[in-house]
């Protein structure tokens, strides 16, 4: 049975925003355990495990637009960009909404848009140490990350492991993938990796990004 997504419960704690972006400024990064309401993250699992058992996902890969390429020894999930045909879609995106407007309202950073996808990471599969950004070179100026794999096991593996920004070999963070937590940091400097996981791991990846229009046209969200 598909959890009930109920609008009468914040799709985020309130408490959320002002603590994340207090941990932006001061570190330019935040992990809050239950801050995405459980029957959303049950909905949203429930979608993406049917669109997994139904090859509704694309293998990830690494790069943008001609410089894109399928590297399994440098990560490992398949993705399904998420669209608005849910209500659970819808939902998530809308509370994302809220937080860009929260964000530029705080920190005056000018993101336009907002873009994520579901992540599936089977048994044995790993993102390996990156950057979400390139210094001066891209528009992603906020990473997210929303996880929604319910009563993740002790051993299952799977943690995102988030890095100093000025010693990329030094760990501050290992963000065990429960449903309920999210995370989020600064896109072109937190260095971060995805462990092996040992059991299904399901998540949403986001990016707030600046507009990168030029000549009138715009960038392209993914």
């Amino acid at each position: 049975m598909t959890p009930s997504v109920a609008t009468s419960t914040p799709a985020l704690q309130p408490a959320t925003q002002v603590a994340l972006v207090d941990a932006l400024v001061e570190q330019g990064w935040y992990v809050g355990r239950g801050a995405i309401d459980l029957a959303l993250c049950g909905a949203l699992n429930n979608e993406l495990l049917h669109r997994a058992a139904y090859n509704g996902l694309d293998e990830a890969g690494i790069g943008r637009g001609q410089q894109h390429l399928l590297r399994k020894d440098i990560r490992g999930d398949a993705i399904h960009w998420l669209d608005r045909e849910s209500a659970a879609q819808r939902r998530y995106l809308d509370a994302m909404s809220e937080l860009q407007q929260a964000l530029n309202h705080a920190l005056f950073l000018g993101l336009f848009e907002y873009e994520a996808h579901f992540a599936h990471y089977p048994p044995g599969a790993f993102y390996q140490r990156h950057l979400d950004s390139f210094r001066g070179r891209a528009n992603r100026v906020i990473s997210t990350v929303g996880y929604l794999t319910p009563d993740w096991p002790s051993d299952g593996g799977g943690e995102m492991v988030i890095y100093h920004p000025d010693n990329p070999n030094q760990e501050v963070a290992r963000v065990v993938p429960e449903a309920g937590t999210f995370a989020c940091f600064l896109s072109e400097t937190i260095p971060h990796e995805v462990l092996p996981t040992r059991c299904p791991r399901s998540s949403i990846a986001g990016w707030f990004r600046r507009n990168a229009s030029l000549g009138g046209v715009l960038d392209p969200a993914h």
